[in-house]
């Protein structure tokens, strides 16, 4: 039965409620349910739910609402019990706390504020930004759906105050050792890095973390930046400023690669900056990046391994092979495809991190030659719905990417989505290696690994029934300092049956060991 009950004007924030939605489908028998505000998305996904009870075209968009499908009037009792309990809990964590409803008053209350974080609906971002740099404070922009035109006017904005305007969709940076939005513990230190990319960000700041390196500061510019369009006007800045930073020795670059024009120009102020500079543009040619003096890296953990080596004075080397040692991992490799059917040929990569998604394509394009995905390296090999579409032969998904989060938080916030898929890829006869990253951390899901763990035995288990062993292969982006702990969460991911292996290249490396033996 579908049921409705609807709260007139009364408002709570979209994430909080796309969390407890989660929640209350746990709740015995509701077989599906939506907690939200009557927006026009809220309202669509309702339809596309098949949950619009009789009274839900009157909803607005000041109106909060539970909607549900449930085996009987109790359920949904229950359902909207749990939905005031997790809203009470959240009411009772912030009764201490004043949060001003404008940015003047919060000036008033903390005159010194010099950074803003800003997440609001694209629509609104823009002005939100360009009002904290009228007031002299940085931006941190976690926003998407900004226009580029607005982008270019917020950064030449920012420049002209030399005001850092990060973003948009900017969702990594750590400033004077403090971690902002998905970023982890790590020690503080003299590598100083400049980003267009958040998890490429983590990966390669927590790899530093573990190598016994340190950050000085991490600055992220948003994934567009070094568009020609943008002119990488913020990465210019943050470079400039990590060179002039007497706490920096050394600095990381890590981006997608740049129109050729602009690379130029970031390439050129890093030679001419004084400093040792490893440059990791995913994917890219190094040879632009070598003849001008800098050291090119050929993957995040490359990138990592380069800058500890030049905090130390000791000569960067390529870092392209295993920790444990490349015998060792044939041989795991090799016994893994021994148990494998015939008909098991193909590699499903399943991503929370875009860039980890984007790195583990690049390092196995050139052997598989075609990757389906929703953010595919080849326009020819772009899957459909990639939501709802099974996969085709090699298949990975950045489940980060706006096909999996309308109406859904980032699947680090909550990364049942992906487990599912796990799950459901196991069913598929063809599978023979499922890859997978954990990023935790900061702004990351409390215990990401616990739905993996869950979907990992489930989707081995699926596969034996079949006759089939399917390979988990899975990295974790972490530090030890982190709330969720590096060494835990790598456990509990083995514990589930999974080969877990300290990077996302080393994951993607020792997957396509596994590959070659079928």
């Amino acid at each position: 039965m579908k049921k409705l009950e609807v709260r007139k004007n009364t408002y709570y924030d979209s994430v909080t409620l796309m969390i407890i939605s989660k929640e209350v489908k746990t709740v015995d028998g509701v077989n599906e349910a939506l907690v939200g505000m009557g927006t026009d998305l809220n309202q669509e996904l309702v339809k596309a739910l098949h949950l619009a009870a009789p009274g839900f075209e009157e909803v607005t968009a000041n109106d909060f609402f539970v909607a549900a499908d449930c085996d009987s009037d109790e359920a949904f009792a229950a359902a909207v019990a749990k939905v005031d309990e997790l809203l009470s809990k959240k009411a009772s964590k912030g009764k201490s706390d004043y949060f001003p409803p404008t940015l003047e008053g919060a000036l008033k209350v903390n005159p010194d504020l010099n950074m803003a974080i800003i997440s609001v609906p694209g629509r609104h971002a823009a002005g939100v930004a360009q009002s904290c740099l009228d007031h002299n404070i940085n931006v941190m922009l976690f926003s998407d759906n900004v226009t580029i035109e607005e982008e270019k006017e917020l950064k030449e904005n920012a420049a002209a105050k030399e005001l850092l305007m990060m973003g948009p969709d900017c969702g990594t940076a750590i400033i004077n050792h403090v971690p902002l939005a998905f970023a982890n513990v790590v020690k503080s230190g003299d590598i100083g890095m400049v980003c267009a990319s958040g998890t490429g960000a983590q990966e390669v700041s927590c790899i530093i973390d573990q190598l016994g390196g340190g950050i000085s500061q991490l600055l992220g510019t948003g994934g567009r930046d070094l568009r020609r369009e943008i002119g990488g006007i913020m990465m210019k800045l943050c470079l400039d400023a990590l060179i002039n930073d007497p706490k920096t020795k050394v600095i990381a670059m890590v981006s997608k690669p740049p129109a050729p024009e602009i690379a130029a120009q970031i390439l050129d102020q890093a030679a001419a900056g004084g400093k040792p500079v490893v440059v990791c543009f995913i994917g890219g040619d190094p040879t632009e990046i070598e003849k001008r003096g800098l050291v090119a890296a050929c993957s995040l953990e490359d990138c990592a391994h380069k800058a500890v080596a030049l905090s130390k004075g000791e000569t960067p080397e390529t870092f392209d092979t295993f920790s444990m040692g490349v015998q060792q991992a044939e041989q795991m490799a090799a016994a893994e495809a021994a148990k494998m059917a015939p008909t098991q040929k193909y590699i499903r990569g399943l991503y929370t991190g875009g860039t980890l998604c984007d790195e583990a394509m690049k390092l196995l394009i050139g052997e598989l030659g075609h990757i389906q995905s929703n953010i595919p390296l080849n326009p020819e090999d772009n899957l459909e719905n990639a939501r709802t579409a099974p996969s085709v032969r090699h298949t990975f998904l950045d489940f980060g990417d706006d096909a999996f989060t309308v109406g859904r938080p980032h699947p680090m916030i909550d990364p049942s989505l992906r487990a599912e898929r796990v799950v459901q890829e196991a069913s598929d006869p063809e599978a023979a290696v499922i890859l997978v990253d954990c990023v935790i951390g900061y702004g990351s899901h409390e215990d990401p690994a616990a739905d993996l763990a869950d979907a990992i035995r489930a989707a081995k288990a699926e596969a034996s029934k079949n006759g089939r062993h399917l390979a988990v292969v899975a990295s974790v982006c972490g530090t030890e300092g982190d709330p969720q702990s590096r060494s835990a969460t790598q456990m509990k991911l083995a514990d589930a049956g999974a080969i877990v292996l300290p990077t996302n290249a080393q994951a993607t490396r020792f997957a396509q060991l596994i590959l070659r033996r079928l």
